[in-house]
C-alpha cells in the first residue's frame, strides 16, 4: 500500500470547514490511518490597506482540498471514497470519468515545499524602485516633495529618499507605498 495525494472538489469559500469536518468524520469512522492528511493549500501574502501593512493567508486553489490517501491496489478504497463524498460541502474527487486520479509526485513535492517555505519566511514586499530613481512623495508631512531614491529596504518595505529641504539634502525613510515614480 502506498500514500498518494488526490484532489477533492469542495464548495468555494468552505475549504477550511470541509477540512475540519472531513478530519472529524475520518476519526469517528476510524479511517484516519487511510487518510492521514487533509490539506488546504495556502500562501502568506502582504497587503497594504489604509496605510497599514497586513499579512494574511490566501488559498492557492479555491474550491479544492488535497487529501493524502493510502491506496488499495492503486485505487482509493471504496468505503473511504464514499465517506469523503458524503461529507457536507464536498463535491467529488477530481479525475476522468468520475474516477479519482492521483496527483503527480513532483507537483505535490513542489507544492508542499512552497507552502513550508512560505510559512518559515516572513512575507516579502516587492518594491519596483531602484537607487537613483526620481520619486514624488504621495503622503505624509513631506507630501508633494520630490527626491531621489538612496536605498531600498525590501525586508522592511521602506525606501530611503534624499529630499532637498531649504537647500539641504536630507535623507528621509518612507514606506514604499508613500512614494511614486516620476
Amino acid at each position: 500500500m502506498s500514500l498518494r495525494w488526490y484532489v477533492v472538489r469542495v464548495q468555494s469559500g468552505r475549504e477550511n470547514t470541509v477540512q475540519t469536518a472531513l478530519t472529524r468524520r475520518l476519526k469517528v469512522a476510524e479511517k484516519h490511518e487511510i487518510i492521514p492528511r487533509v490539506l488546504v493549500p495556502t500562501e502568506t501574502i502582504t497587503e497594504v490597506k489604509g496605510g497599514k501593512k497586513r499579512s494574511r493567508k490566501r488559498k492557492l486553489y479555491p474550491g479544492y482540498v488535497l487529501v493524502e490517501v493510502e491506496e488499495d491496489k492503486g485505487k482509493v478504497p471504496r468505503d473511504v471514497w464514499f465517506l469523503v463524498r458524503e461529507t457536507v460541502g464536498v463535491g467529488d474527487f477530481v479525475g476522468p470519468h468520475g474516477q479519482p486520479e492521483p496527483l503527480d509526485e513532483k507537483e505535490v513535492s513542489r507544492l508542499l515545499t512552497d507552502m513550508e517555505r512560505g510559512e518559515d519566511k516572513a512575507p516579502q514586499v516587492t518594491i519596483s524602485l531602484t537607487k537613483g530613481d526620481k520619486v514624488k512623495i504621495k503622503e505624509g508631512p513631506l507630501e508633494s516633495f520630490e527626491g531621489e531614491v538612496d536605498e531600498v529596504i525590501p525586508a522592511k518595505g521602506m525606501v530611503r529618499v534624499i529630499v532637498t529641504i531649504f537647500g539641504r539634502a536630507t535623507p528621509v525613510e518612507l514606506e514604499y507605498w508613500q512614494v511614486e515614480s516620476v
